[in-house]
C-alpha cells in the first residue's frame, strides 16, 4: 500500500521518515525559507525511488532562472526512469520533461490540467504560480490561486503558501487593501514568513507609499533577512524605498552591506544588484566602481542564452561599467537566441534583444536611439516576466532617455 502525504495523496517510493523530510523541504520551498535541497537529499538517501522527493528537488532547481541548473534537475529526474509512479506523479514528471526543453506553456497547460484533477496538490500551484510570475502572466497570480483556495481550509498543511501567493497576486493587480489582508492571514498562521513580508512590501512600493515601505521592512528584519532565501531581495527593497525617498547615499549603503557585502554570483542576487544601480544611474547617481565587480560577476554568463530577464540586467552591468565586447558579445547571443521557437527565444525575440539594445545606446550616450528602442516596450514589458516593480525599469529607461534625449540633442550625446 502506497503512503500518502499530508494532504493525501499517494507517494510512491516512500517510506514515512522520507515523507517527513519531503514535508519539511515543501514547507521551506514554499515559505522561501533556508536552501531545502539537503533535506531532500536525507529523504532520497533513504528512499532512493522517491518520485516527489526528486520531482520537488528538480521544480527548485528549474525555478531558479539558472541554466546550470537545468543538468542538475534532468539528472535527478533520469535517475526515476525504472522506478514505478503513479498517475499524478506521471503528470508532474511530463510538466519536468517540458520545463527542461524550455516549453513553459506546455508546461503551465500540463499542470493545470493536473491541478483540476488533484486540486490540493499545493506543490503543482506552487510551479504554476511561479512560472505565471517567470512570464508575466499578472492575471493569472491572482485568478489561478484564487480559483483553488476553496480546497485549502486553514487547517490543511499548504494554507499559510496559498495565503501569501494570493496576497502577492492580489498585490500585483492593484488590489492593495486585500493584498494586506491576505499577507497578514498568512502571517497569524506562520508567524515571520518572509514571503508574506516580501508582498506586504510589494503593496507599499506600488502603492507609492515609500516610507511606510521602509518603516514596515525595516521593523521585521529579523523575520525576512535571517534563514532567508528572500533577504536579498528584500533589502533591495528596502534600497528602493530608500531611492524612492531621495536619499541615494541610504540606498547605496543598502547595497554595500547587506545587498553585495558577500559578492554571490547567483542570478537573483545579480539581477537585485543590478536593478538598483541601474536606477541610480538613471538618476544619475554615482555607482563609482561597483558596476565593474558586478561586470565581472555577469560576464561569465554572456553566452547562457536562457532567459531574457537575466540578460536585460547584465547589459546594465555591461553598458554602465563600459563592458562593450562582453555587450556586443550578448547582444549577438539573443540575436541568435531569437530565431529558435522555445518560451525564452519568444521572450528575446518580443522584449529581451530590443531591451538590451536600448540599454545599450543608454549606456554609450546615445539617448535618441534608446528612446526609440525602448519606446514600445513598456506596455509589453509584462512578457519579460518578473513583478511590476522589477519589469518597471524599462519604462523608468525610456524617460530617462527621452530626456537626455530633448537635453543634449537627438544626434548628440552627454559627454562624461
Amino acid at each position: 500500500m502506497q503512503l500518502k502525504d499530508h494532504r493525501g495523496y499517494k507517494m510512491s517510493g516512500a517510506e514515512p521518515v522520507s515523507i517527513e523530510h519531503f514535508e519539511e523541504a515543501l514547507r521551506l520551498f514554499q515559505g522561501w525559507r533556508t536552501d531545502p535541497l539537503p533535506v531532500l537529499e536525507r529523504a532520497v538517501a533513504l528512499s532512493p525511488s522517491f518520485v516527489m522527493a526528486r520531482v520537488l528537488s528538480s521544480y527548485i532547481l528549474l525555478c531558479s532562472r539558472d541554466p546550470r541548473n537545468v543538468p542538475k534537475a534532468r539528472q535527478s529526474i533520469d535517475a526515476l526512469a525504472q522506478a514505478p509512479a503513479n498517475e499524478r506523479e506521471r503528470w508532474h514528471l511530463a510538466i519536468l520533461g517540458a520545463l527542461i526543453a524550455a516549453d513553459y506553456e506546455t508546461a503551465q497547460a500540463r499542470l493545470s490540467a493536473l491541478l483540476d484533477r488533484y486540486p490540493r496538490d499545493v506543490l503543482a500551484l506552487q510551479v504554476a504560480h511561479a512560472f505565471d510570475y517567470l512570464l508575466g502572466n499578472t492575471r493569472l497570480l491572482r485568478d489561478r490561486v484564487a480559483h483553488f483556495l476553496p480546497h485549502f481550509p486553514e487547517d490543511l498543511p499548504g494554507h499559510p503558501a496559498l495565503a501569501t501567493m494570493y496576497a502577492f497576486g492580489l498585490a500585483e493587480n492593484g488590489h492593495f487593501s486585500r493584498a494586506v489582508d491576505w499577507g497578514m492571514h498568512a502571517l497569524e498562521r506562520d508567524p515571520g514568513n518572509p514571503r508574506a513580508h516580501h508582498a506586504i512590501a510589494h503593496v507599499h512600493e506600488m502603492s507609492s507609499q515609500f516610507l511606510a515601505g521602509w518603516r514596515w521592512l525595516a521593523n521585521h528584519v529579523a523575520h525576512w533577512s535571517q534563514g532567508s532565501t528572500v533577504a536579498n531581495h528584500c533589502w533591495w527593497h528596502l534600497a528602493l524605498f530608500c531611492l524612492r525617498s531621495e536619499d541615494p547615499k541610504a540606498a547605496l549603503d543598502v547595497y554595500d552591506q547587506p545587498i553585495r557585502s558577500r559578492q554571490t554570483e547567483t542570478v537573483a542576487d545579480l539581477i537585485d544588484a543590478s536593478s538598483l544601480l541601474w536606477r541610480l544611474t538613471l538618476e544619475d547617481h554615482s555607482a563609482g566602481r561597483r558596476w565593474d565587480e558586478l561586470a565581472d560577476k555577469w560576464t561569465p554568463r554572456v553566452w547562457d542564452g536562457f532567459c531574457a530577464f537575466n540578460d536585460m540586467h547584465a547589459m546594465m552591468a555591461f553598458a554602465a561599467a563600459g563592458r562593450w565586447r562582453a555587450a556586443a558579445s550578448l547582444i549577438e547571443n539573443q540575436a541568435l537566441r531569437a530565431r529558435q521557437s522555445d518560451t525564452n527565444a519568444m521572450m528575446t525575440r518580443l522584449v529581451g534583444l530590443p531591451a538590451c539594445r536600448g540599454i545599450l545606446a543608454y549606456g554609450r550616450g546615445h539617448y535618441a536611439e534608446a528612446a526609440d528602442l525602448l519606446s514600445r516596450l513598456p506596455e509589453i514589458a509584462y512578457r519579460l516576466g518578473g513583478s511590476n516593480a522589477q519589469h518597471g525599469v524599462i519604462a523608468l529607461t525610456h524617460a530617462a532617455a527621452r530626456v537626455r534625449a530633448s537635453a543634449f540633442g537627438a544626434g548628440n550625446r552627454k559627454v562624461a
